[in-house]
């Protein structure tokens, strides 16, 4: 490889956002009610790529329309807790130049049960489920980022068996790169 051919990729790299946009790691919890609530706390971790968009600097209204690709795990400490790995695409919207709200949409994979078997915990039908999920933000600095969220994990009936679903409240230490 020449000189030249490296200074290209390093313009290159430099002209557009990195791919690897941010990472998240935090603890969720749920809230579901009754018996079906999952036990114990939920550590979480979500890496978010931005492979759709070039522009080196993207407006307010440029963020908004161009989602980020997401991929993330939570593992469960408590006996009635659900492992999950997701993915989907979630979109951010600019309040004040610190203050942001998000929303993303996806599927889950889980371990949870599946059918009404007589003990606690959420019931779920069947092992891959829609996952969305809402949050508020605040950009510490230019690298951290405090996140706060509810998701939703369910089947929308569309598989047979029960349907209690998942839903946790998170808060998340974000680093962008």
């Amino acid at each position: 490889m020449t000189m030249g051919g490296m200074a290209d990729r390093a313009n290159a790299a430099e002209a557009g956002p990195p791919m690897f946009d941010e990472l998240r790691f935090g603890a969720e919890v749920s809230i579901a009610g009754g018996d079906k609530r999952e036990s114990g706390l939920l550590p979480t971790a979500s890496l978010y790529l931005n492979p759709f968009d070039s522009a080196p600097a993207p407006t307010n209204w440029r963020e908004m329309m161009v989602p980020r690709l997401y991929l993330g795990v939570t593992g469960g400490s408590g006996e009635r807790a659900v492992n999950q790995a997701f993915t989907g695409l979630a979109w951010t919207a600019p309040v004040t130049e610190r203050f942001f709200l998000e929303a993303g949409f996806g599927g889950t994979l889980h371990d949870g049960d599946l059918q009404e078997d007589g003990t606690a915990g959420a019931k779920l039908g069947c092992h891959v489920l829609f996952r969305e999920y809402i949050a508020a933000g605040y950009a510490i600095d230019r690298h951290w980022r405090l996140v706060g969220a509810i998701n939703h994990a369910s089947h929308a009936n569309l598989c047979d068996g029960p349907n209690d679903g998942l839903t946790h409240a998170s808060l998340t230490l974000g680093y962008k790169f």
